[in-house]
C-alpha cells in the first residue's frame, strides 16, 4: 500500500506510475477522500476539546454550587454529534483504505516501459539450449513412457490441472525440493520454516493478493484461504510487529504446496504440469533494512540462480517491464529456464523487491539504532525454485532417446545414487 501523504504531495508522479501500469489516473479521487477525512477529523477534535472543557466546567460549577443544567445539556448534544462524526470518519477512512489497497506499487524509475511480457528486457543468457540428435519429447510424453505421471487419474480425483507423480518421478521431485532447501539454508543463510498452508484474510491483504486477486484463490468454508505461495505466511510472520535493527535481515525459506485457481489462465498451458491448481514451490523471503533492499534483491537472485547452475540447466534473466511486473513489486527479475519440449524459455522464478509496500499493509516496522521514530521495513520474495517446473526442465533437458532420464549429478545423493530413471 502506498503512503497517502506521498500521493497528496506527488499526485502527478503517482498518476504517471499508474499510467505505466495501464491504470487510469486516480490521484484526484484519493486526494479528495483524504481531504474529507481530515476535515471530519478536525471537526471531531474541536468537538472533543469542547466536550472535555465543558465537562471540567460542570465539575467546577458543582463545586461552587452553581446550576449545571445548560452545561450538562451541551455535553449531551456534543456526545451525540461526536458519535455521528466518529461513524462518518470511520466510513470515510475505510473507503480511503479500500481505495489505497486496490492500487499497485510504484515501479522503479529505471523499470523498462512496456505493455506486456513481450516488452520485458533480457539481461543475459546462461548456458546454451540443450541439443539432441534425436526427436525431442516433452515432459508429458516422457512421463507417459515412464508410467509415473498420470493426469487422467488425477482428473478423476480432482478435475483438470492436477497430476499424480509416482515412483522415481515422485522421488525426483522430492529430491529437487530437498536440494533447493539445503542450498538456501546452508549457503545463503535462510532459515527453513514449515508454515501453515491455510491463512486468514489479513495475511493475503498484507502481501497484496487481496482484494485484487480474489478470483485466483481457493477459500474454505471456515473463512481460511489456501496459500498461492509461501510468500504469504513467511512475509506475514512479522505482521504488526516492531523489530529491532539487529533483527534485520530476517530471511526465511519454505517448501510448500501452493494453490491457485488460475482464473485468468483459461485455455493457457492446459497440457502437462506447467500450470497446475496445486504445485510445490520453494520460496525465499527477506525482511530487511530499507537501505539494504537492493543488495538483498541481488542476493536472492544469486540463491535462485545457484540452483539452476548446479543442475546445469540453461536459462536467461529478464527484467520485467511496467506492464508485466507484479502488483506488489517495484522491481522484478524473472528467471526463465530452457524447455526443449517447447523450444522456448519459461518462467521458473520471479524475484521481487516490494519496498515498503507490503510492510505498510502489514504494519511491520523496525526501530533504527539511536532513533526514536520507527520506519517501515522492506520486503522481498522470490521462488527458489518452482519445483514442478524444475522437474519439467530436468526431464526434458536430461532425456535420452528411449525416454529415460539421466539424473543430474547434484541430485544423485538425494536419489540413493540412481543414475538413470529407466523406462519400464
Amino acid at each position: 500500500m502506498l503512503d497517502i501523504r506521498w500521493i497528496c504531495d506527488n499526485p502527478k508522479t503517482f498518476d504517471k506510475f499508474l499510467s505505466q501500469r495501464g491504470v487510469s489516473a486516480a490521484s484526484s479521487v484519493l486526494v479528495d477522500q483524504d481531504a474529507k477525512r481530515r476535515m471530519i477529523q478536525s471537526k471531531l477534535q474541536k468537538l472533543q476539546e469542547r466536550r472535555n472543557l465543558a465537562s471540567k466546567e460542570i465539575g467546577k460549577a458543582k463545586g461552587q454550587g452553581l446550576d449545571t443544567k445548560i452545561l450538562i445539556r451541551e455535553v449531551g448534544d456534543l456526545k451525540e454529534k461526536i458519535q455521528v462524526l466518529e461513524e462518518e470518519e470511520k466510513n470515510v477512512s475505510e473507503a480511503l483504505l479500500n481505495l489505497l489497497l486496490s492500487f499497485p506499487n510504484n515501479v522503479d524509475e529505471d523499470t523498462p516501459k512496456g505493455r506486456n511480457e513481450d516488452d520485458n528486457l533480457e539481461l543475459r543468457k546462461v548456458g546454451t539450449p540443450t541439443q539432441f540428435d534425436f526427436p525431442v519429447r516433452d515432459h508429458v510424453e516422457i512421463g507417459e513412457l515412464l508410467c509415473e505421471m498420470d493426469f487422467k487419474k488425477a482428473s478423476g480425483l480432482s478435475g483438470s490441472r492436477f497430476v499424480i507423480l509416482s515412483g522415481a518421478l515422485a522421488k525426483l521431485e522430492r529430491a529437487l525440493g530437498s536440494f533447493m532447501l539445503d542450498v538456501h539454508t546452508r549457503e545463503f543463510d535462510f532459515m527453513e520454516v514449515i508454515p501453515p498452508v491455510l491463512v486468514k484474510s489479513d495475511a493475503l491483504y498484507g502481501t497484496g493478493q487481496l482484494p485484487k486477486f480474489k478470483e485466483d484463490l481457493f477459500k474454505t468454508e471456515e473463512d481460511l484461504w489456501l496459500i498461492p505461495t509461501a510468500e504469504v505466511p513467511l512475509t506475514n510472520m512479522h505482521a504488526g510487529q516492531i523489530l529491532s535493527e539487529e533483527e534485520l535481515p530476517a530471511r526465511f525459506t519454505a517448501l510448500t504446496p501452493c494453490f491457485r485457481s488460475e482464473a485468468g489462465a483459461a485455455g493457457k498451458d492446459t497440457r502437462g504440469m506447467l500450470r497446475q491448481h496445486q504445485f510445490n514451490k520453494v520460496e525465499l523471503v527477506s525482511i530487511c533494512h530499507p537501505e539494504k533492499s537492493q543488495e538483498e534483491h541481488e542476493r536472492i537472485m544469486e540463491a535462485a540462480e545457484e540452483i539452476l547452475n548446479r543442475l546445469n540447466l540453461p536459462y536467461r534473466v529478464m527484467r520485467l517491464c511496467t506492464g508485466d511486473i507484479g502488483f506488489s513489486a517495484k522491481k522484478t527479475y524473472d528467471l526463465e529456464v530452457w524447455l526443449p519440449g517447447q523450444k522456448k524459455y519459461r518462467e521458473i522464478s520471479s524475484v521481487s523487491n516490494c519496498g515498503d509496500f507490503q510492510a505498510r499493509r502489514m504494519k511491520t516496522r523496525f526501530r533504527p539504532k539511536e532513533k526514536k521514530q520507527t520506519e517501515f521495513v522492506h520486503t522481498l520474495n522470490g521462488s527458489g525454485l518452482a519445483v514442478g517446473r524444475c522437474l519439467i526442465a530436468v526431464m526434458e533437458n536430461y532425456q535420452n532417446e528411449d525416454g529415460s532420464i539421466r539424473v543430474p549429478d547434484a541430485l544423485k545423493s538425494y536419489m540413493d545414487g540412481l543414475d538413470v530413471i529407466n523406462v519400464g
